[in-house]
């Protein structure tokens, strides 16, 4: 799967074991350039992470419920209505409006 955003392929890695889901992005110096989806999830957390990103809340059919960039560490975001939460590379959701599907494709 991936995100297909202005002619740019993002690659989307789901993690979904309680281990990938802690981790994520915790302690890591590289940059983000694949997207991490995070299913059957309600809210987001930054803490420990070592750079900023981008956070995307979907519902059940990827229909954008908020979006939020440029995110720093140790912030924490919950949406009742969210199923899938989307940590994506900088300055990607730019180009997103809530409301809209999440141009996923297969």
């Amino acid at each position: 799967m991936y995100l297909k955003i202005n002619n740019k392929k993002i690659n989307i890695q789901e993690y979904t074991t309680f281990k990938e889901r802690i981790k994520t992005l915790r302690f890591t110096w590289e940059p983000l350039t694949d997207a991490i989806k995070l299913p059957k999830k309600k809210f987001a957390s930054t803490d420990f992470f070592l750079q900023r990103v981008d956070i995307c809340f979907t519902d059940k059919d990827e229909t954008i419920i908020a979006l939020y960039e440029n995110v720093a560490t140790e912030r924490r975001f919950f949406k009742r209505k969210a199923y899938n939460v989307y940590f994506l590379p900088l300055n990607t959701v730019k180009d997103l409006k809530k409301g809209e599907k999440l141009p996923i494709k297969k």
